[in-house]
């Protein structure tokens, strides 16, 4: 199959695409994670008809290439030292690391207390990122066991839910059932979390970023581009 990059004038932006060719009868286009345009055309189209239908779907492809880079989650390095600010749950708190003889996190008044046995930066991000897994478990669990309640007329089983470090995305979902969810997000307002729960949610019963995916994601969280927006803002 052969494959060329092409380029589209947008009003002031560009577009380009991988543009390929195959026995098939019409045009597709897809947009993908990171941001990537692949076009197929059917065999012997012209490159100007393959502009014209580019550009028609033009609007649609900068919504998708907006969604996705909107969905890579982009934290600062972080040194872990006292007075570094670290976010939980749309909050930001001063961190404040108490040398001692056990391990624990607090949270209070703004500070995040944190009594170490070590302090240096490699140990004290562990047990940080220990304590935000922990509590990712509960909140996560939490909300998706509250999210399904709105779901009860689709008799959806319940995923099997992940939680891990994602590079590129706050969240996703197989059509197996199982939905992982990015640590990071434990960082989030928990109405964004239950945005990207949601999110997940809905693609269990339509896969596709569509009008029905986003009928039904209106219709069961009508504020979800207010969380969504917060979500882009606070992890930033």
């Amino acid at each position: 199959m052969f494959h060329s990059l092409q380029q589209i004038n947008y009003g002031s932006k560009s577009i380009e695409y991988k543009l390929s060719f195959a026995a098939r009868k019409t045009l597709g286009i897809k947009v993908f994670p990171d941001g990537l345009v692949k076009v197929i055309a059917p065999n012997d189209t012209n490159l100007i008809d393959i502009n014209k239908k580019v550009k028609s779907k033009a609007n649609w492809i900068l919504k998708q290439q907006a969604f996705f880079y909107s969905y890579k989650p982009n934290t600062p390095e972080r040194k872990y030292v006292s007075g570094e600010t670290h976010l939980y749950l749309g909050r930001q708190y001063k961190l404040q690391i108490i040398e001692d003889t056990i391990n624990e996190i607090k949270i209070s008044k703004g500070a995040m207390m944190m009594r170490t046995k070590k302090t240096n930066p490699e140990y004290l991000a562990k047990k940080l990122n220990e304590w935000y897994k922990e509590k990712a478990i509960f909140h996560f669990e939490e909300l998706l066991n509250r999210s399904l309640e709105k779901f009860n007329k689709y008799k959806l089983e319940k995923p099997v839910l992940e939680i891990r470090l994602m590079q590129k995305r706050w969240g996703s979902c197989t059509k197996s059932g199982k939905i992982t969810l990015n640590k990071e997000l434990i960082k989030a307002p928990k109405g964004s979390i239950e945005y990207v729960v949601i999110h997940e949610l809905c693609h269990l019963i339509h896969h596709n970023h569509n009008k029905d995916f986003y009928d039904l994601q209106n219709s069961l969280y009508p504020n979800w581009d207010k969380w969504k927006e917060k979500l882009e803002h606070a992890l930033s």
